[in-house]
Formats: structure tokens, sequence, C-alpha cells
């Protein structure tokens, strides 16, 4: 039986789930390898990132659109990571933290998405 997210115990299975199947990906796998460069402090990052969104612990700060901003990534992309996250979320957890963090995945894909594809129709503006 699947329980809710409710311990930062919980969200590090989500994360490590998460980007193991993600570093495994044939789209977006290679991204993400030649990017992050620290395994341990990106999951570390990612660990706080998600306690504060979905357990409103806050212990992350930071500005998490900015390292994606020049990513070579589009729809098909986001739309990977998105499958893979709720996947993720799903092999674990249900319940209403379950369904926040798939609901913020799909908000915060749709909305960096809009930014990056922003940016490349509009080079030299700036936005965060």
């Amino acid at each position: 039986m699947k329980k809710d997210i409710e311990t930062l115990e919980d969200i590090r299975v989500l994360v490590d789930t998460f980007y193991t199947n993600v570093q495994k990906d044939t789209l977006i796998g290679g991204i993400f390898m030649g990017v992050i460069k620290d395994w341990p402090l990106h999951l570390g990052k990612m660990y706080r990132f998600w306690q504060t969104l979905l357990l409103e612990e806050h212990t992350y700060e930071g500005k998490p659109f900015l390292p994606h901003a020049t990513m070579p990534v589009e729809k098909k992309h986001f739309d990977r990571w998105l499958q893979l996250w709720e996947q993720a979320v799903d092999m674990y957890f249900e319940g209403p933290k379950a369904d926040e963090a798939k609901w913020r995945g799909q908000r915060m894909a749709a909305m960096f998405l809009s930014k990056i594809e922003f940016i490349r129709a509009h080079p030299g503006q700036i936005i965060l």
C-alpha cells in the first residue's frame, strides 16, 4: 500500500527515484549528465527544494529557473521530464501531497518552457 509524501526521507526516495530514471533516459539523460557535474550537491539541493514546496519546511533558497535558462531543451524534453516525475511519484506515493507534487511539476514544466521560449524569442532580455 502506498503512502503520502510526509517526511524528508519520502522526498529523498522521490528525488532519487526520479533522477535515477532521468540519468538512464535516452531523451533527457544526456542533457542532465552534461550539465550536472556534482550529483550529490545537486540532489541535496533538490531535496531542499521539494522539502520546501511539499513539506513547507523552508530549507531551500535560490532561483530554480536560472540554471535552466540556456539549456538546449524544448517541449518534448519537458514532457519527458514530467512523465518521469509523475512516474516516480506514482511508484511510491498517493494522497494529497503526492497529487500536489505532480501538480507542481506540471506548473514548473509549463513555466520553465514558457520562460525559455520567451528568452529565445527575445534575445538580450533577461527574465528571472
